[in-house]
Parts: structure tokens; sequence; C-alpha cells
């Protein structure tokens, strides 16, 4: 493709994408999101290749520059969110989607829906005996609003061309010939998009701010870091959407005043990586990033730097120093890092996501994108739905969406036969929500008033058969691990606190300890340097609040009401069930298991591993374990 010099070069390039992406009759897009890569998505992507080519089939895989006769297009798209049903295949202009598709069923979608035109009803969704076959009427994607995840799943994750042809880039345009750098500022600052990064700051005011700046050069800088357990959405936005992120990041950079923009992406991601650096290529190679853009002597250059996986690089000083090649360690504020970022210079740091709104508000206006959700949290939210809940996966709703409906409608609810107990929202640094909470909209104020915070928006669902205590030592041995080890309250307190909830769950509670736990909370929220040791109490926090009980079974009945913590467990023999026929205490090994052949065999708790060889060997039903 030719260089790109002005507008006109510009629409032209749109409206030839447009005319190619119309002689598509078919689409075949099979899920190029990293669950769906595991399960072997790229494999039926290109055996779906191989076997139309066979069929002399006319295929095209990128949009051509001058398309002849109507084609069948097959694409990598991005994630599509239904990662409990991977690897998927949607077809279009039908709106089908195919689950948990393998290599073998590529033969019967080319002879059966690409040929014939026909739907494979065994390949389609089903839920309580009924069959979806529309993508948009399957539960799981009915209630959610696709804003930021629009064309995840749409359009070829690798192609510049398509997200041309999807109106990509108007906002830039918009913003370079129809708009100044104050409108741009003021139209962000009116949409009250507030940073989805966790902290939910307006971001309309932090680009002011640093705006206003006087130092130059100024940067524009990424979190794609997104380290919290369970959390996904960033990834799959730079994967499946990548020229949306940097379009984003262009138009903040003409707000600001800023000619260079840095991406921050965790090493775990190399798909991501693989996709952005290859968009920026392709940006690069038709005029969109660069020097001069579109012939408006307004330049922006990109770069990727990719973490080494620590969770305190999420913290914005300890981000900035990691890309400057220092070790990651947040640094005493103020000064901002709105003032003293990236090099010392003034720096606007926005996560992915938070990115990713900004076209479609240069777009579309300001008014439009308050008229989604509540006035104060306005617009959508991508959460991570995983935990033990029937349907797994990616989803955006739009603020002020209830816990309820997330978790029962578009999640289907909890797996087998258990019963809702909590949901873990804001990775390490939110809280649990129990069934009191169910109805509470998930925005920055109103989960802020029950202690919990929304975070980059992971989702964990448990329950009955999780252990509280266990949630909030996992979590904290999460956070002690990823301390930087800078300030003594995270450094020491989290060691501490690891401590104490290691005992408890370890049968060694004893009086005290919770109180104990609550005054080293407070100490190190009060006290730590960053944001990741002033949160990293919260699970342990929202547990003792909701869960106290469990944690007095624990502490003094040396009992785990949940039957997870393996060193509480308490097997005991039913004397009436028992045959004495000695197999159990064959099979121990530890010979915690004594009797009379044909009479009663007895366990003895103190020998006991709580290994459960006994219940395994017991031909009688005659060993149990006590709730």
């Amino acid at each position: 493709m030719k260089k790109l010099r002005s507008r006109q070069d510009l629409t032209d390039l749109r409206e030839a994408c447009i005319k190619a992406i119309s002689k598509e009759k078919v689409k075949i897009l099979v899920c190029g999101g990293t669950g769906c890569v595991a399960g072997g998505s790229l494999d039926i992507y290109a055996r779906l290749q191989e076997l139309m080519e066979e069929r002399n089939i006319p295929v095209e895989v990128e949009l051509a520059d001058e398309p002849h006769g109507d084609v069948v297009g097959i694409k990598r798209s991005g994630c599509h969110g239904f990662c409990e049903m991977g690897p998927l295949v949607r077809i279009e202009p039908q709106g089908w989607l195919y689950t948990r598709v393998k290599l073998e069923d590529c033969e019967e979608i080319v002879d059966v829906t690409i040929v014939k035109g026909e739907c494979i009803d065994r390949l389609a969704y089903r839920q309580n005996g009924e069959i979806y076959r529309r993508q948009d009427e399957i539960p799981f994607y009915a209630k959610q609003h696709r804003v930021v995840l629009e064309h995840c799943g749409h359009i070829n994750a690798l192609s510049i061309r398509e997200y041309l042809a999807v109106d990509g880039y108007k906002a830039l345009e918009k913003a370079l010939f129809d708009m100044t750098p104050g409108e741009i500022l003021d139209e962000v600052e009116t949409s009250n998009l507030r940073g989805r990064g966790g902290g939910g700051f307006p971001t309309g005011r932090k680009w002011k701010s640093c705006a206003r700046q006087k130092e130059t050069p100024r940067y524009i800088v990424c979190n794609g870091d997104e380290g919290d357990p369970g959390a996904f959405m960033d990834r799959s936005i730079m994967e499946g959407d990548p020229h949306r992120l940097i379009e984003g990041m262009i138009l903040a950079g003409i707000a600001i005043g800023s000619s260079d923009g840095y991406i921050y992406v965790r090493a775990e991601y190399p798909l991501a990586v693989d996709r952005l650096r290859e968009a920026i290529r392709q940006a690069e190679e038709i005029g969109l990033l660069g020097d001069d853009i579109l012939g408006t002597g307004f330049s922006f250059h990109m770069h990727i730097n990719r973490g080494a996986g620590a969770f305190v690089c999420g913290e914005g000083s300890a981000l900035t120093a990691s890309i400057e090649g220092k070790r990651g360690m947040p640094r005493v504020k103020p000064p901002r890092t709105v003032e003293h970022g990236l090099f010392g210079k003034p720096t606007n740091l926005n996560n992915v996501e938070t990115y990713a709104n900004v076209p479609m508000i240069i777009t579309e206006g300001a008014l439009w994108y308050r008229s989604i959700g509540p006035e104060k949290s306005p617009g959508t939210k991508a959460f991570a739905l995983t935990g033990n809940i029937n349907n797994t996966g990616l989803i955006e709703v739009p603020m002020g969406t209830t816990l309820r409906e997330v978790i029962f409608d578009i999640g289907g609810g909890m797996r087998g036969d258990g019963r809702f107990k909590a949901v873990q929202i804001g990775g390490p640094s939110g809280g649990c929500l129990t069934e009191n909470e169910l109805d509470i909209p998930l925005d920055f104020d109103s989960l802020k008033k029950v202690g919990a915070m929304i975070g980059s928006g992971g989702l964990v669902v448990m329950d009955d058969s999780t252990c509280m205590v266990e949630v909030a030592r996992f979590f904290m041995n999460f956070t002690q691990n990823e301390s930087c080890g800078k300030c003594v309250p995270c450094r020491e307190g989290t060691k501490r606190m690891l401590e104490i909830l290691e005992r408890i769950v370890a049968g060694q509670g004893k009086d005290g300890d919770i109180e104990l736990l609550e005054e080293l909370a407070d100490t190190i929220s009060n006290t730590a340097l960053c944001g990741l040791g002033k949160t990293a109490p919260s699970p342990v926090l929202s547990t003792i609040h909701s869960f106290r009980s469990e944690y007095e079974a624990h502490i003094y009945e040396k009992r785990c009401p949940a039957g997870a913590c393996a060193k509480l467990r308490r097997f005991v023999i039913d004397e009436d069930k028992c045959r004495g026929c000695s197999k159990c205490a064959r099979n121990c090994p530890v010979n915690a298991i004594t009797g009379v052949v044909k009479k009663p065999f007895v366990i003895d708790q103190d020998k006991c591993i709580k290994c459960g060889a006994c219940i395994t060997n017991c031909a009688f039903g005659a060993i149990k374990e006590e709730a």
C-alpha cells in the first residue's frame, strides 16, 4: 500500500477497503485469541483454508486491492469472548457461531456451511435443550453491550485494511482536520470517561493536567501490564483490535502535544506483542504513524516495551522506571506522573481499555458516550468472568449492570450443584462481595461504598465449596510475592499477614489472630508507599467482614466449613457400617487406623495425614469426612 499524504488519500483507501469487504459473500472468523489458540484454532484456520483451496472455492485471507468477483473471506479474528466454548468459529453474514470446533469438523463446515449455506446444528450452542444458532441470540451475548470489544471477533485482527473498512482511524481524521487539541480535551472531559485500570480517575482531567505542563517533551504511555490473577481484558483488546488502541493513543498525543507513545506489555502476552508490532508496522507503512501524518505536520511514533511479569509495574512510577531500564519500584509522590513521569518529563498514563474508548468518543461525541450507563460512571466495562460458573469468558456490559445480571444471566449461574457464595472483584486489590451485594450496580462509586473496587475488571466467582480463608491466603501470597520490597509496611507487613493465614489454614490458628490481621491490615493500608501495598489487605479485610465465622471455625474448632483445607480434614469411621475387613488399615500409609478384624476400626486423628486413602479403599462406605 502506498503512503497516505492527505485526507483524501485516507478517504480513497477506506472506500476501497469497504468495497473489497463487500465482495466477501461469506466470512469465516476463526477465533485467534489466546484461549482458542491454545485449543488448536490456528490449525482449524489452516485446515479450512486448505479445504477450500482443494475445492477451488475462491478464498481471501487479506482484503484485495482490486477485488474480482465474490470470494469467501477467512480470517483470524480476536477473542470472541465465549472462552468456555472455544475454539469458536463465526459465520457471516448469517451470524452463526460454532462452538468447541475440532479439526475433524472442518470438512463439514466447508461442505455444508460454505457450499450449501446451511447451519450445522450440532456445532451450535445449546442451553436447557434449546439451540442458539446466531451469536447475538445466545444468552451469554444477549445482555452485553460491546463498545470497546465491538470489533473483537468480527474483523481480521492482523489487517489495517479491515480496521479502515469499519471506520477505523476516522476519529484520527476528525481530530487532525476538524478539531483543535483543546476541543479534543474538552470532548474527553465532557464524556466523563473514567480510567478503566482500577482507580476510575477522570481521563479528561488527567489529560488536561498533562497538557498544562510547560516542560517538554511530553509522553503518552499505555499500561498493558494487567497483572491481576484471572484478568485478560486488555490482552484481548491488544490481540483482537490493536489498531483501536493505537488510534486512541495517537488521539491522546494530539490532545496533549506529544509525539511519542509507549505501550508497556507484560512478557506473558507474546501474541499481543506480535499483533501490536504488526499493527504498528502497518500503520507506519501507510503513513498513519510516523512523521507528518496525512500531511498535517503532526508526528507520532510508537514503541513497545515488554515487562518482566512484575505486578508492581502496574503502578505508574514503577512502570515508567521499568521502561527507562531501571528496577520497577514506585517512588514517593508528589510529583505525579503527569508532572514527572517517563524520563522525568510530563507523562499521560492510561490503561489499554481507557485508550480504546477514546476513538468512539471522538467520532460519536461525548453525549453519545454519556447516554450509556450511569451519569457518574458512564460507558461500558469489560470483565473477565472466571471461577465456579457455567459460562466463563470475556464480557462487556454497561456500567451500572448488577452482579446478579452478570453472574446469573450472562454467566449462566453456578456450575453443577454449587451455590453462589462470593465473587472476588478487583483482583488482589479488591474484595469479596456476597449474596447480599448481588444487586449492587457495577460502577466505581457504588462499589467503593461497600469496600470493593472494579480494578482492571477481573471477576472470580466462588461457590460453597470454596474456603474464604484460603482465598484470602491465596491473594496475600500473591501480593507478598509481588511486593517490590521498597517500603517496610508492605515488605514485612504482608509477610506477617501471610504467616498468620498459613497457620490458620493449617489448623494452627490461635486466639487473637483475627484481631492481629485487622491491626496489621490497618497499618499497611495507611503507611505503604504505593497502591499495591495500600490495597494488599483488602481481600483479607473483606473476607473477615463477610465470613468471620469461617475464620473462627478454623481457629477455635480446627474445622474448615467448606472442607477445602487439607490439614483440617477429619475422617471418621461409622461403627454401624464398618464390617471390620481391615482394608482401610492395610492401605493407610502412616498406620493411623487400628482395630480387630470383624469389629469396627478407629482412626487416630493425631497420626492421620488427611490423604483420603481410607475412603478410597473402603468398599462399604463406612468412612466419611466430617464437615
